[in-house]
């Protein structure tokens, strides 16, 4: 796993071989945006611990949506730590084990790119402490709010903290190369509308699920790409 600086004492990308996963602090008070896989969980603490943080300060989990490589180690990590589990309304059954994953509709070229996730393994049912609404406050970053995504999953979101300009969106937008729609969606119509109102928002610092943060020139990428994308 690597620990990558996005902004200097308030955001790390923490970067596994799939996907990767968000640390930021207030202060000492620490919140993750999604948790990797299931096997995460030790080196997520490592990294808290290497920055000279207290994982017992971790205060939430929040979760972009229900997918294994996002969701694996996060209760895990509340379990050991004391962090509350918040995720969407419409992905937290499938997070807590109530209902399958839903299967996306794959343009031929992402199947094998779909064959290679399914490598990563099962997340676990995983509770969830806090069911979540588009617009609602999360209580961290001065003012981070929910902005629902859906398309990739029925219960993606997106998490706005306008305050220092910080997007982070989950898997409805990827940085693997150049700016696309993210791959493996449920409704790709609904997906791109998502990516067109996430783009919207004109961030001066975007965090994917996959790819390395965007940090300069963000809001007029993120713009041209939702332009260019068709539905």
């Amino acid at each position: 796993m690597d620990l990558v600086e996005v902004l200097p004492s308030r955001l790390h990308m923490l970067r596994f071989p799939i996907g990767q996963a968000y640390l930021w602090q207030d202060g000492e008070a620490l919140t993750l945006i999604d948790a990797g896989n299931v096997e995460s969980a030790a080196r997520i603490e490592g990294a808290i611990r290497s920055l000279g943080l207290r994982p017992e300060r971790l205060e939430r989990i929040v979760l972009t949506h229900c997918h294994r490589d996002h969701v694996g180690a996060a209760g895990e990590l509340a379990a050991r730590w004391g962090a509350r589990v918040l995720a969407h309304r419409l992905d937290a059954p499938v997070i807590r084990g109530e209902r399958p994953v839903p299967e996306p509709v794959l343009l031929d070229w992402e199947i094998p790119l779909y064959e290679h996730g399914l490598t990563v393994p099962e997340a676990p049912p995983t509770r969830v402490d806090r069911e979540l609404e588009d617009g609602d406050a999360l209580g961290f970053g001065d003012g981070a709010y929910v902005v629902h995504a859906p398309g990739h999953t029925d219960g993606s979101i997106g998490i706005h903290l306008p305050h220092h300009g910080v997007l982070f969106v989950g898997d409805c937008i990827a940085a693997a190369g150049p700016l696309m729609l993210g791959v493996f969606n449920v409704d790709r119509g609904r997906a791109v509308e998502s990516f067109r109102r996430l783009a919207a928002l004109a961030p001066s610092v975007a965090c994917f699920g996959h790819g390395d943060p965007l940090t300069v020139d963000t809001a007029p990428a993120l713009a041209k790409a939702a332009a260019e994308t068709p539905a």
